[in-house]
């Protein structure tokens, strides 16, 4: 790393220098600790991003560096060719906490946007296999930014540069009523996530997973459920759709799953699972090391108490939030 001081330049012309030119950067953070980070300068922050939703534990936490070491001892890497006894305790674990059943198998990625690219392949097999043609996915939905997830992500500035995109998606606005009209014979899947995090935290309208739910097992269509952000645990339950008492053909996974460590994954319930041999793969997906973390943080999770936790903590910000107003002067809430 150069330096100002060394007379070299700094750490903004080395990132200008060799990085790609994909948008600024805020700080040279060097340390992590708990729910702080200290930059190059020795300044610590309150980390209020968390890795954009995935530093489930806080940085650095025992559970989560323990796991690393150790399983970095015995065995990293395998390739998809074999399985071993992390991923097996995994798939098992998910699909428990997810309710899947007797049902419901789990492929195991490396981000939420290769998760949905899976989900989105699922749908195209079950579009083959039924004569259905579309993929409808909500406005303001943000899916990832690889070719088929960025086909779901209706954002003109991320999708203008790269089109054409994938053919047979549509999209409309997260209303009943656009719901209602939207969802017929020729849908082969809907894709939602039931908080949408990048239009800025907005949940669903009441109800709506539900009539999404009704609507597609009616039409024959599959319910994929987008769980990148909302999931593992950072609603109170495990999922963010278990609030609503609906189960979906399958979810994506990434993010908070390993608190910090590369994974990802698709959750399919029931028998929608349309894959077989040679239609989809992973080289690193679901290598022993990460999903030894995997297995790790939800561990600690679910024995450490923490949704009891999340659920407390958002009703302590709710009751202190009753009455502030949007300060844009303040760059927050003005109490």
């Amino acid at each position: 790393m150069t330096t100002a001081a060394d007379g070299a330049g700094t750490w903004q012309d080395d990132a200008a220098r060799d990085l790609l030119n994909l948008g600024g950067r805020l700080a040279l953070l060097v340390r992590g600790e708990g729910s702080h980070v200290w930059d190059a300068d020795g300044i610590r922050y309150l980390d209020f991003l968390g890795g954009i939703a995935v530093n489930a534990l806080g940085h650095a936490h025992p559970v989560f560096v323990q796991a690393v070491a150790e399983q970095a001892r015995t065995l990293a890497h395998v390739s998809n060719y074999f399985a071993t006894p992390q991923q097996l305790e995994l798939a098992a674990r998910l699909k428990r906490l997810a309710g899947t059943g007797e049902g419901g198998h789990v492929f195991f990625a490396n981000s939420g946007s290769e998760a949905n690219e899976t989900a989105i392949k699922l749908a195209r097999l079950h579009a083959h296999a039924t004569g259905k043609s579309t993929i409808l996915s909500l406005n303001g939905a943000f899916h990832g930014r690889t070719m088929g997830s960025l086909s779901l992500t209706p954002k003109a500035a991320y999708q203008d540069p790269f089109r054409p995109l994938l053919p047979d998606v549509a999209h409309i606005d997260p209303t009943m009523d656009a719901l209602e009209a939207a969802i017929d014979d020729s849908v082969a899947a809907l894709f939602v996530e039931p908080i949408q995090g990048e239009a800025g935290v907005v949940p669903l309208p009441a109800g709506f997973l539900r009539r999404a739910r009704e609507l597609t097992t009616a039409h024959g269509a599959l319910l994929i459920v987008d769980e990148v952000q909302t999931g593992v645990g950072r609603t109170g339950a495990w999922f963010a759709f278990q609030h609503e008492g609906i189960v979906p053909d399958a979810m994506s996974l990434a993010k908070g799953i390993a608190a910090g460590f590369p994974l990802g994954a698709l959750v399919t319930f029931g028998d929608h699972d349309a894959f077989y041999p040679g239609t989809h793969n992973s080289t690193f997906g679901g290598n022993p090391l990460a999903t030894a973390v995997g297995n790790a943080v939800l561990a600690e999770i679910e024995d450490g108490g923490l949704l009891a936790a999340v659920t407390e903590r958002g009703a302590q910000l709710g009751r202190r939030s009753q009455g502030c107003r949007w300060s844009p002067a303040r760059v927050g809430p003005a109490c």
